[in-house]
């Protein structure tokens, strides 16, 4: 059953909620507003440490009783935060060790938030005390629904370099390896007269003359996931003793994550993110969709919560757009069109001082009267009618795939191109097949691949011998499968695989490549395909000699003119396709059509117009429910299978329909 299905009974739909910054007699007009918006869920206490603990062991609860109980006897449930994301004052005054250092050295002090060393014994000693008493105190209150542990991990704190860290490290490294030998050989430390004779040598890759060792650098950011993931399976722990049946979340946040987001999933009961989409970028619509698509992924394909957006303007970037009307309906959709069985916005009422006093919220400045209430208020109705739809699940017949120790590795320094990134490179792959309403998962590399038509290897730079075996045995056994440049060149220590590029992916792509011919930012590599086509390259180009491999494009000028470019090469039972360049988006789309077709993944809705998404969900009946979300400024008319239902007017549909500008369709579809 689905986790909001149990615990709330329809969508949750609700925003961080923080009455402590207004007087009491506020909070019988956020309950009325509440109500009338169809809010059913709101996170408490996010930031709260200090209000409730205002001195060591000194703890002042009745604000937060009063809070609770008032949202319980209004049928509303919480969300409740461990207050641990922002340590108060006295804790840095008292305990100076337990704040935050750069690899410069400096110091983070209070007077933000986040500003506490995930590796301090003092802030995990507090930390626990305080989550103790949360738990003792409101285990079996009946408003209590979901425990939200601390907030956005490694936001702004994701690394430490503080010595307190530095000792945390070593003893990382020696779980890890072992002996500082066996460290030597894994970090080739003979390199640059690097090597160690013993683990208190080891120092975080602090600030440096010159280029660092990669090894140290993927390894410090392997450390201090975990360092982070520690403070929260300690504070998981407490909450789960007191009350075994509350579900345990924390709130993923980012584009390319500061944490192996991977490692954490298994550690949640339900999969939360927080997303915030810049209404002034055109490729954010797609960059949402993907980071959506890998927040249901990490949780198996379980419907997962969205626990933040902005209901409109943001405060934090250069130029902060309010979102257009009706682009905070659409917005919301395209996350429940993705798997999310919770649409909750930061937050409810908007601050009149403090950092985020800009940043819009449910009830802004203006109050109730205002466009962004009226509309959350409308979705708010919109969600209490789709019951149906919670526990059911996106389709998917291709697989991304992505993983967080290779996007670490690969945007580390000293490489042939020095401006690669994990998230720019996965979302030049995304793109088309979200352009084509392809259902996609985003997956590990060692992950289960035999559900799917179409695996997509964007930049698997970092290849283990597991997650080589598992890429080479899907395509033996049948699999179509596109691989991307720069990929199986190292191995776990970011060592080169020897005997050619690209190591362990030799002989599934039937080619060998000799050298990396990068492309200057501005520069481009016409592309010849063998079907009279042509196309662009860009980034990236390299020296390919063919062993078995079919030619199906190569560069058209330069010294590279007449050799391969993109490859074909079947294996086993399969096929693997390779790119020995970065396509630009029109040919990258061509190239990705011709794949799918020969794979037979089929659009999830075909001959849809530009700019038009599209997904699936299926409930556990078989229920098929097919979305198509218009992110156009104008209306245009959208095919339609016939005997498609309207979801939220349960009118009967016909083979078209018109969809509004920035308009939303949800159809049931036809047994």
């Amino acid at each position: 059953m689905s986790l909001v299905r149990q615990r709330i009974g329809r969508f949750a739909y609700g925003a961080d909620y923080n009455p402590e910054q207004w007087p009491e007699s506020v909070q019988d007009e956020d309950m009325a507003l509440m109500k009338r918006a169809g809010v059913n869920l709101v996170s408490v206490g996010i930031f709260s440490w200090a209000r409730v603990e205002p001195a060591p062991g000194e703890y002042d609860f009745g604000w937060c009783d009063r809070v609770l109980d008032r949202l319980s006897g209004n049928g509303i449930a919480v969300c409740l935060a461990t207050m641990t994301a922002s340590p108060p004052p006295w804790l840095a005054r008292l305990h100076p060790d337990s704040l935050p250092r750069r690899a410069d050295g400096t110091t983070l002090w209070p007077g933000s938030r986040q500003h506490y060393c995930p590796s301090s014994p003092t802030y995990r000693a507090h930390a626990a005390r305080l989550v103790e008493r949360l738990a003792e105190r409101y285990a079996g209150h009946p408003a209590l629904a979901l425990w939200h542990i601390n907030n956005e991990y490694g936001h702004r704190n994701a690394r430490c370099y503080c010595d307190v860290s530095a000792q945390a490290f070593r003893d990382w490294l020696a779980t890890r390896y072992g002996s500082v030998d066996a460290l030597n050989e894994a970090w080739s430390t003979t390199f640059w007269s690097q090597r160690y004779g013993e683990f208190a040598e080891v120092f975080p890759p602090r600030t440096a003359p010159t280029f660092q060792n990669p090894a140290q650098l993927l390894d410090f950011r392997r450390f201090s996931s975990d360092a982070l993931l520690e403070c929260f399976l300690m504070e998981a722990e407490i909450v789960r003793r007191h009350t075994p049946e509350v579900p345990v979340t924390t709130n993923f946040v980012g584009g390319w994550f500061q944490i192996d987001n991977s490692a954490w999933a298994p550690h949640q009961d339900v999969i939360s993110f927080d997303s915030y989409p810049d209404p002034h970028d055109p490729g954010t619509v797609p960059e949402a969709a993907y980071r959506y698509d890998l927040m249901r992924s990490l949780g198996g394909g379980k419907p997962w919560l969205l626990l933040e957006q902005a209901p409109s303007a943001v405060n934090w970037r250069d130029r902060n757009a309010a979102k257009a009307p009706d682009l905070l309906r659409l917005w919301s959709y395209q996350a429940v069109a993705r798997g999310a069985d919770a649409i909750m916005f930061f937050q409810w009422r908007q601050s009149r001082g403090g950092a985020e006093r800009f940043h819009s919220a449910m009830v802004p400045h203006g109050g109730p009267g205002t466009r962004t209430y009226r509309e959350a208020a409308g979705l708010g109705a919109e969600l209490g009618g789709l019951t149906e739809l919670l526990g059911s699940r996106v389709e998917a017949e291709t697989a991304l795939v992505m993983d967080w120790s290779s996007g670490w590795a690969l945007e580390n320094e000293a490489h042939p191109v020095g401006d690669l990134t994990q998230e720019e490179t996965s979302l030049a792959h995304y793109r088309p097949l979200w352009e084509a309403g392809i259902g996609t998962d985003v997956v590990s590399p060692k992950a289960d691949l035999s559900g799917y038509r179409l695996v997509v290897v964007p930049n698997l730079y970092l290849t283990e011998p597991e997650a080589a075996e598992n890429l080479i045995e899907y395509v033996r056994g049948g699999g179509h499968l596109v691989l991307s440049f720069f990929s199986g060149i190292v191995d776990a220590c970011d060592r080169v695989h020897l005997g050619g590029y690209p190591g362990p992916f030799r002989d599934l792509l039937g080619l060998r490549i000799e050298e990396f011919w990068p492309l200057l930012a501005d520069w481009s590599a016409p592309l010849a395909f063998a079907d009279g086509t042509r196309g662009t390259g860009n980034t990236w180009s390299e020296w390919i000699t063919p062993a078995g491999a079919e030619v199906l494009a190569t560069f058209a000028d330069g010294d590279l003119a007449g050799r391969p470019a993109i490859t074909r090469h079947a294996f086993g039972d399969g096929v693997a396709y390779y790119l020995g360049t970065r396509p630009d988006p029109e040919t990258m789309g061509s190239v990705l059509r011709r794949v799918t077709a020969a794979a037979g993944v089929r659009p999830v809705a075909p001959d849809l117009p530009a700019g038009v998404e599209a997904t699936v969900r299926r409930s556990a009946d078989g229920t098929r429910w097919l979305f198509l979300l218009n992110h156009n400024a104008f209306e245009l008319t959208v095919p339609l299978p016939e005997g498609a239902v309207d979801a939220l007017t349960g009118h009967p549909l016909g083979t078209t329909s018109e969809l509004s500008r920035r308009g939303v369709l949800i159809a049931r579809l036809p047994g």
